[in-house]
């Protein structure tokens, strides 16, 4: 199933950072406008079934089509693994990276039914089992990607200090072709 016209995001992301070449937007000198390459489906299996989750398909495509980030929204697009090189180069991953990452907390249900806006006062952590995070907004915004419950595929927005835990797009392909559209 062909979700993303690999091409057309390139040739966006290369008019984007034709239009800022001192890296001036927010984010730019994070993603610096560059995408890893796609991850063989081989690999995406291996993930999924490692986390005994399914990703949403229209992120799973992406990863499969376009590339493995980082060139996106916030400070850009975390990767869905860690590519070798950048491993073997002492790649820094985020803290809510590896959270993502221990056993079972991709598949553990996503808890809210509903957004919940305003301040958290709980541990965040609680919240955020069973969803992936996507991007880093700064100030501990993180975006989040809800993958199992009624509402997987949405993308949501965790600001535990002012925000809450809120849904900020219906779905990945929206939320990123957003960020292409917007700059």
């Amino acid at each position: 199933m062909e979700i993303w016209d690999a091409g057309a995001v390139r040739v966006r992301i290369r008019q984007m950072a034709a239009g800022d070449p001192m890296l001036k937007r927010f984010g730019a000198d994070t993603h610096r406008y560059e995408l890893a390459p796609a991850l063989p489906e081989a690999e995406i299996k291996a993930f999924e079934e490692a986390h005994g989750i399914g990703l949403p398909a229209e992120y799973r495509s992406f990863v499969v089509q376009v590339g493995n980030g980082p060139a996106g929204p916030g400070h850009g697009l975390m990767p869905l693994t860690v590519p070798r090189v950048e491993a073997d180069e002492g790649w820094a991953v985020d803290d809510e990276w590896e959270e993502d990452r221990l056993p079972g907390r991709l598949t553990e249900p996503f808890r809210l039914a509903e957004p919940l806006p305003g301040r958290i006062d709980a541990p965040a952590d609680g919240l955020t089992r069973g969803t992936l995070m996507l991007a880093e907004e700064g100030c501990g915004i993180y975006i989040r990607l809800i993958l199992n419950g009624p509402r997987a595929g949405e993308v949501w927005q965790l600001d535990p200090d002012w925000g809450g835990f809120v849904p900020v797009s219906p779905g990945f392909r929206a939320w990123y072709t957003e960020w292409l559209e917007r700059l």
